[in-house]
């Protein structure tokens, strides 16, 4: 049993474990059709191979872009409660990864301190990914009062971080109006023992590139250019696809650059598929698409999920 144990722990240190000894515990919304929230994340997951056990934060029909929404809310007892039996089932330690999105109350998100808290007492090496969905574009998707205690207690918890840039502004408390300001809020996250930022989206490419941003502690400072598809269209859960394939490359490569191109070149080929799915009359231009045809085809995308390639390199700004 002893030798066992010796061979699992070297084995881990050295990244040659099989990737089914990855499990990761994913915190965030679930809807019954469509693909955000954990729908978007889990799938993605266990393609690469990890282990992926959800929680979900809500579970609504679909999404909220939909003209009608039903479900329930979790409530921060349940949350406790379920970690609780896990924990009664010594599994808690087997988690190498947690994973958490879209989070509608500040209860909720108090008590995903909490669960930090157990995970990393099961496990020290427990790799924490967070997703701060706050808002996009000035607006806020949440209570307001969700943004201090991700700020004060849920970022100085987190390994790696994957705020848009409304976001990056709402957690730093400052402005963002050039690309210096983007990396001074990097090092904010940084001071807060962050490892990892990648800033996905910002206002600083043009109509048809989205420039997004990584930064590394201690380690190199990066652009990427990405081009924008259909028109500027927004799509519903491609921020829970990137966090997702994030989580599963930085761990997969162990090389955050080599992890966020093949995570953009993945969620680059799942908008296309889901662009070259549309109706004709769509694409000839005689009606916009709509809330349902905007769905990701992610399923359609597996081979891409499987075996991503660089397609769009990220630039070094600095070592």
């Amino acid at each position: 049993m002893l030798l066992k144990l010796i061979e699992r722990a070297i084995c881990i240190m050295s990244g040659d474990c099989a990737v089914s000894s990855r499990k990761v515990l994913s915190i965030q919304s679930h809807v019954v059709h469509g693909y955000v929230g954990n729908k978007s994340a889990t799938f993605p997951l266990q393609v690469l191979g990890f282990e992926a056990d959800a929680v979900n934060s809500v579970q609504f029909s679909n999404h909220t872009g939909y003209k009608c929404v039903k479900g329930q809310v979790l409530q921060e007892k349940e949350l406790s409660d379920l970690i609780e039996g896990l924990k009664a089932n010594d599994i808690l330690q087997h988690y190498t990864h947690l994973l958490t999105g879209y989070i509608g109350s500040a209860t909720f998100l108090t008590e995903i301190v909490k669960t930090v808290e157990k995970l990393r007492q099961a496990n020290s090496q427990l790799v924490y990914v967070c997703d701060p969905v706050l808002g996009d574009g000035g607006k806020l998707y949440v209570p307001e009062n969700l943004v201090p205690i991700y700020r004060e207690q849920i970022i100085p918890l987190a390994n790696v971080v994957t705020p848009n840039q409304f976001e990056v502004e709402l957690l730093t408390q400052t402005k963002i109006t050039n690309e210096q300001d983007v990396w001074s809020a990097m090092e904010w996250f940084h001071s807060r023992n962050v490892n990892i930022v990648v800033v996905s989206s910002t206002d600083f490419g043009s109509s048809d590139i989205l420039r997004a941003y990584l930064s590394v502690k201690e380690g190199g400072k990066y652009a990427m250019d990405i081009p924008r598809q259909g028109d500027g269209t927004d799509f519903t859960g491609t921020g829970d696809l990137f966090a997702s394939l994030l989580l599963a490359h930085i761990s997969l490569q162990k090389d955050p650059v080599k992890a966020f191109e093949y995570t953009v070149s993945t969620l680059q080929h799942t908008i296309k598929a889901t662009l070259d799915a549309l109706p004709k009359d769509v694409k000839d231009g005689k009606r916009k698409m709509n809330v349902f045809e905007k769905e990701l085809k992610l399923v359609q995308c597996k081979r891409f999920i499987e075996n991503p390639t660089t397609t769009i390199k990220a630039h070094c700004i600095s070592k």
